[in-house]
């Protein structure tokens, strides 16, 4: 399939022979609440379907899947792997996530990490370190109780090459800007330290257009990530590359030093499970407007309201609604392939017969990133039963419904919104991909 070879306008862009997909913070199978198939096996299988072409292993910091990284995978370009017999198959890249909980400032703190690895021998000397420290065995997702900067401090002894990257960060429990545990700046958290820090990960309950609206965070790349504990939710936000793929290439484009990062793919963010306030358990869900006027008591219980991204963007932002930077990078908002085929069908979960469609349409459509965002809609009746190539054309069109997700709980979609009461959510605008 073709595409115009044509760049950015602005901050439009029109997607080209050469641009690429990566997914970079995920977990595995020894992480906790996670799925068993989360192995490089699966997971190449799954991001080939999904049209991901590097994935991040995720915890090389557990030693036993080290040890089975190390045994499986073989190097294909400088810093990127594959399985053993498998020269054009998936890439991986050695990551993992930390999470530290610690009292800066009289407060106790609580950020999550994601590191990423040049190759085997960095990766094995932060095991070391890590685990002449604390338990690394336990989870793969590490706790330590020492200050987050002194992680930055230590990966990048080990390695100039290694990378920092402060994950979801607007998360209320686990992150730097968060209401729950965060601080007000990146500076505040890392101190001397930050100028290490090159990127931010967004998280599923924000996306750049939100993060726009702090000039504090113009000098960072915008990554996003699946985050994903079970391979079918590989991809659900996820990085556009145009570089040569290699760890020092896709290192250089986040880090600003060389082109190459193009702008993001993006889980609609009032679909996160933070985007509003709320309570969970008490049928809470507030606008920030709404928790302000109720003085952030919940109405129900009289405890505190868990606070927002929404809500703590709102707090810390320096620029109105739609401010768009001169240097920001476009996103794209997607609805996963086997979400809008349930829809369309009139089902609420994923069940076989959904499955069975999924792999039908793959194996006459192709990959699911070319049928979601790349594929033309005439091209899509030649083989896309009606119903859900309108699903499809609403969701770039961005003529979505959402009940926002809140406390916990995702959001949840809407594409024909007969099925459902929603609140209308238009994200298409000056800083969308153009894919057509």
């Amino acid at each position: 399939m073709g595409f115009p070879d044509e760049g950015v306008d602005g901050c439009r862009l029109v997607w080209r022979k050469g641009f690429w997909v990566a997914d970079l913070h995920i977990h595995s199978q020894f992480s906790r609440a996670t799925s068993r198939d989360m192995n490089p096996e699966v997971l190449g299988q799954t991001a080939s379907q999904k049209g991901i072409m590097v994935v991040g292993t995720g915890d090389f910091t557990h030693p036993v899947y080290l040890d089975y990284l190390e045994k499986e995978l073989e190097e294909a370009e400088p810093g990127l792997y594959v399985r053993h017999g498998e020269p054009d198959g998936t890439r991986f890249m050695l990551t993992a996530e930390i999470s530290n909980i610690f009292t800066q400032s009289g407060r106790n703190r609580r950020i999550h990490t994601v590191i990423f690895a040049p190759h085997f021998e960095a990766a094995r000397e932060i095991l070391v370190r890590l685990g002449s420290i604390g338990n690394i065995s336990s989870d793969g997702r590490p706790i330590f109780g020492f200050p987050v900067k002194e992680l930055v401090r230590m990966v990048m002894d080990v390695s100039p090459d290694c990378l920092a990257v402060p994950a979801h960060i607007w998360t209320p429990w686990f992150s730097v800007l968060g209401a729950k545990s965060g601080f007000d700046s990146l500076e505040d958290c890392f101190e001397e330290e930050t100028g290490h820090i090159h990127a931010v990960e967004t998280g599923l309950s924000s996306d750049p257009p939100m993060n726009w609206r702090l000039s504090a965070l113009d000098r960072f790349t915008l990554i996003s990530n699946s985050d994903a504990h079970s391979p079918s939710r590989l991809g659900r936000e996820a990085n556009i590359f145009s570089c040569e793929m290699s760890y020092p290439a896709i290192l250089d484009a986040i880090k600003g030093t060389a082109g190459g990062f193009e702008g993001t793919i993006e889980f609609f963010p009032e679909e996160g499970k933070y985007h509003y306030d709320g309570h969970r358990a008490c049928g809470v869900c507030f606008r920030p407007d709404q928790t302000v006027e109720h003085q952030g008591i919940c109405p129900v219980c009289g405890r505190m309201l868990t606070v927002g991204v929404l809500h703590r963007v709102e707090e810390l932002a320096d620029r109105p609604e739609g401010f768009v930077p001169g240097k920001a990078k476009p996103c794209v908002h997607l609805v996963p392939l086997e979400e809008i085929i349930a829809e369309s069908f009139g089902i609420k979960t994923i069940t076989g017969k959904v499955r069975k469609e999924y792999r039908r349409m793959l194996a006459e459509g192709g990959a699911e990133i070319d049928i979601l965002l790349r594929q033309s809609e005439e091209q899509l009746s030649d083989y896309v039963a009606e119903t859900i190539r309108e699903g499809i054309i609403k969701m770039r069109n961005g003529q979505v419904h959402i009940s926002p997700g809140h406390d916990g709980a995702y959001g949840k979609i809407c594409l024909f919104p007969g099925a459902r009461q929603t609140a209308p959510v238009n994200r298409v605008g000056a800083h969308q991909m153009n894919l057509f």
